[in-house]
């Protein structure tokens, strides 16, 4: 037991011991080039983008316990990067400048929690082309004689780059390929290129944009070239190298009549041609002037010494001389020029204008506007004369004012002239447009030096004619009036304006045209009103179109179209055919009730209905928009009929109402009675059928009857036709005797007519066909041989055997013959299987006899 303890013992010791002797982490050293380590010897771009992961710290630890990575800055620098304390990535935060700051200095460390193991490193920072060259010392400005010889040194200009390798060399170029100059690509020296002069006199500065560039390099991935420009001013210094100049030339001068003697004529100017740094000059007269001119030396003005009328020469040639005086006092440089002097007659007379009176510069004239084309203004009395002589009295007209309205003739004047002005455009000559017309009548010398010019002011004033029509404002008017509008009421107003003044210029308006006469119109005013008796109706007319015309005095009119279109007022109330309307009904189909308004327009002419009493009020269904009627879907028998009906009785009686949308509403109510059968009782006989479906429209049955009728007719009288015509051919009447032969006559037939099978006998016989006594041909010479031949007896109609099921529909047919009618008593229609077909027939039947009056044409 004792040794087992110091075991234990001793084993906790040795655990402690080995507690207490942790080991500190390190970093790997990946040496040069690498991106995972210590950043021993790391470099890192200029250009590389801030945000950029740039390096991955990457250490150890003997124990295997979790690292963490660090780096600081010293205090006075800047916190270039961070680091991902758990992965030890770096990311650059800050931007790269190797011009400011080649390398930075940084700590990093790593920690197991216990131990912190730190090393300084130095981070170096690469170039990258990222500066421009710049240009020191500037402004750039030199000065060159003008003198100076060629391919001379004129100037050297200097840039530098901070960039270091290709990015920091600087090369030099002119941006101007054609100056006189020329640069040292390296040294940035600036010659007179070989060939090129300078000259003050043509250009004093010259301005050379000089451009440098760096050898280039990459920024960011990509070759870039970077440039500077600048601007060498070259003052160009004079040299006295040029000859005396005249300015003005070429010279002329003239002397007139009352010139006299030391008068200036003329003045000459002359500068030296080095205008940098001129001499003095002096003028001097080399011949040419017989004595007659002097010039003053200093000033160059040329002046007379005798008098006009002494002159022997019209003109004189004269040469001037100017010579310039160097500093020294010395004669340098000489000059010549040509000097005109003619002597002329003193033009000292303007052109004037006169008028009948004397000397005038306003005429006035009152004239119609519209003059004829070519026409001259005869009121116009206008003289022009110029005094002088010869040139000095040429002269030329024009009138100043709106072009193209007046010319003025004639356009050149020599000495004086009657002024005389034409109409060239009579449009423009308006008096609604301008009342006055103003120009200003202008004469001008021609051929003198000082041109005198007069002028006089010409008004016209234009007096108004009738040469306008009066016009509408608008080709057309459209107005909208309700129906009901009383008499009297106004409509519309139509405006037209005729721009002449006075009485011309009042219009009168008259209407005229189809539907103008419900309307009247004020003569002055231009209102459209009705007339105080016009009753307007939309439903017999709903538009009115018309025209208008405006007249002034003298009759010149223009017309304009009115259209009117009256509104539709409710003012109809819808209308039953009749106020009791009778309808048969079969079960299973509606019947149908209409009413019509009279109103123009929608919705004033649009019906609903509505059944207003009805009892019991829960059998009929009625559709509001199309009248139709029908059972509820409750009913769909005459037994279920009965059993909601007291009296088990199929015919009601029903008030139903027709509205209109109008606003106010109007309404009409009328009664209806319907007579409800069903579809079996329909088909037990097609007789009774056909009189439910004409029951409501008996004129239909009467159509029926009356074009069976017309067929048996038409046929019957075909059949006599031909046998008229057969009887002639075959009797034969032979020479010198007679033969008569007699047909024997047919045996008489009845004629039976089965039209309406009727419980009524009286009802039955109206529809019989009645016989014409026997018509007998014995011979064709007889005065009877007129009259058509009998028509053979038509076949008797099949016997109709009697039907114990339905009763069978049976065609109307009609027969007869020309034999006498046997006295019997027609024969009993048969009675009608059911009551309600005794009760349509009967109905039917009073329709017809009410009809028969207005209708005998169908019987």
């Amino acid at each position: 037991m004792r040794r087992c303890r110091w075991a234990a013992l001793a084993l906790g010791l040795l655990r402690l011991c080995l507690a207490q002797a942790n080991f500190a982490p390190h970093f790997f050293d990946n040496g040069v080039g690498s991106t995972n380590g210590n950043m021993a010897l790391f470099s890192l771009p200029e250009d590389t983008p801030v945000g950029s992961h740039v390096y991955t710290l990457n250490g150890t630890d003997p124990e295997g316990d979790p690292i963490s990575y660090h780096i600081s800055f010293d205090p006075s620098t800047r916190s270039v990067f961070s680091v991902d304390p758990t992965f030890g990535n770096i990311t650059l935060v800050e931007e790269l400048d190797r011009e400011r700051e080649d390398e930075i200095e940084a700590i990093i460390s790593i920690s197991d929690g216990l131990n912190l193991v730190a090393e300084k490193v130095v981070i170096l920072v690469t170039d990258a082309n990222d500066e421009a060259p710049r240009f020191i010392q500037e402004p750039y400005v030199a000065l060159v004689p003008e003198d100076i010889p060629a391919g001379s040194i004129i100037f050297k200009v200097h840039a530098v780059d901070r960039d270091t390798g290709s990015g920091g060399s600087v090369t030099y170029f002119l941006q101007n390929l054609h100056s006189p100059f020329a640069v040292d690509r390296h040294s940035g020296v600036l010659r007179l290129q070989a060939g090129a002069t300078l000259d003050y006199e043509r250009s004093r500065t010259h301005y050379i944009t000089v451009v440098a560039k760096d050898g280039g390099g990459r920024l960011h991935g990509a070759d870039v070239v970077f440039s500077a420009t600048t601007t060498v001013t070259v003052n160009v210094e004079d040299v006295q190298d040029m000859a005396p100049v005249f300015v003005g030339t070429p010279y002329y001068g003239y002397v007139y009549e009352d010139t006299l003697p030391g008068s200036e004529v003329l003045k000459v100017v002359a500068m030296d041609g080095d205008r940098g740094k001129p001499n003095r000059i002096l003028y001097s007269l080399v011949n040419g002037n017989d004595g007659a001119f002097e010039i003053n030396e200093t000033s160059g003005a040329i002046s007379i010494t005798q008098s006009p009328a002494q002159l022997q020469r019209e003109v004189y040639e004269l040469h001037v001389q100017v010579t310039e005086m160097s500093p020294a006092g010395s004669p340098a440089a000489q000059a010549t020029v040509p000097v005109t002097i003619r002597i002329v007659d003193l033009n000292n007379h303007p052109p004037t204008f006169y008028g009948e009176s004397g000397p005038q510069n306003r005429f006035e004239l009152s004239m119609n506007e519209h003059p004829p084309q070519g026409e001259i203004l005869r009121g116009l009395k206008i003289t022009v004369n110029d005094s002088d002589q010869g040139a000095n009295a040429k002269f030329n007209l024009q009138l100043v004012g709106p072009r193209g309205i007046f010319r003025v003739v004639p356009q050149t004047v020599l000495n004086e002239a009657q002024v005389t002005i034409i109409v060239e455009n009579s449009a423009a000559i308006d008096f609604e447009k301008s009342k006055v017309l103003t120009f200003k009548l202008l004469a001008v010398e021609v051929n003198t030096p000082e041109k005198f010019s007069s002028t006089a002011d010409v008004v016209i004033q234009l007096l108004d004619t009738n040469d306008n029509v009066p016009k509408f404002d608008s080709l057309y008017y459209v107005a909208r009036i309700p129906e009901n509008a009383p008499g009297g009421s106004s409509v519309v107003a139509v405006t037209a304006v005729d721009p002449d003044t006075g009485p011309w210029g009042e219009v009168k308006y008259s209407t005229y045209g189809t539907g103008a006469d419900l309307f009247l119109i004020h003569p002055s005013t231009g209102l459209i009103y009705t007339q105080p008796w016009a009753s307007l109706d939309a439903e017999a007319t709903a538009r009115y179109n018309f025209y208008v015309k405006a007249e002034d005095m003298e009759g010149k009119y223009s017309v304009a179209e009115v259209f009117i279109t009256l509104l539709d007022v409710n003012d109809h109330p819808p209308q039953f055919g009749k106020s009791v309307q009778k309808k048969t009904m079969v079960l299973g189909t509606p019947v149908k009730i209409e009413a019509i308004d009279e109103d123009a327009e929608e919705p004033n002419n649009l019906v609903d209905y509505s059944i207003t009493h009805a009892e019991p009020a829960n059998v009929f269904d009625i559709n509001s928009h199309t009248g139709e009627i029908w059972l509820k879907n409750s009913i769909r028998s005459l037994d279920a009929l009965h059993n909601i009906t007291p009296g088990r009785d199929c015919l009601w009686s029903l008030e139903v109402q027709a509205k209109d949308r109008g606003s106010p509403s109007f309404s009409t109510t009328a009664l209806l009675k319907i007579d409800i059968t069903d579809a079996e009782t329909l088909s037990r006989s097609p007789m009774a059928a056909f009189l439910i479906q004409t029951k409501d429209n008996p004129m239909k049955a009467v159509g029926v009857l009356a074009g069976t009728m017309a067929t048996v007719v038409a046929i019957t009288v075909l059949i006599s036709t031909a046998t008229f015509w057969r009887n002639k051919k075959s009797n034969k009447v032979l020479p010198m005797r007679r033969v008569l032969r007699k047909r024997p006559s047919p045996a008489p037939r009845t004629i039976r007519i089965e039209w309406l099978k009727s419980k009524s006998t009286k009802a039955a016989t109206k529809f019989m066909l009645k016989e014409k006594p026997p018509n007998e041909n014995c011979n064709n010479n007889s005065p009877e041989s007129s009259l058509l031949p009998r028509a053979p007896a038509l076949p008797p109609p099949p016997s109709v055997a009697p039907s114990t099921g339905a009763a069978q529909w049976t065609v109307p047919t009609v027969s007869g013959s020309l034999t006498p009618q046997p006295t019997q008593p027609p024969p009993k229609p048969k009675t009608m299987g059911s009551p309600v077909q005794s009760t349509l027939i009967s109905e039917l039947k009073q329709k017809f006899e009410k009809k028969s009056v207005h209708n005998k044409a169908y019987f």
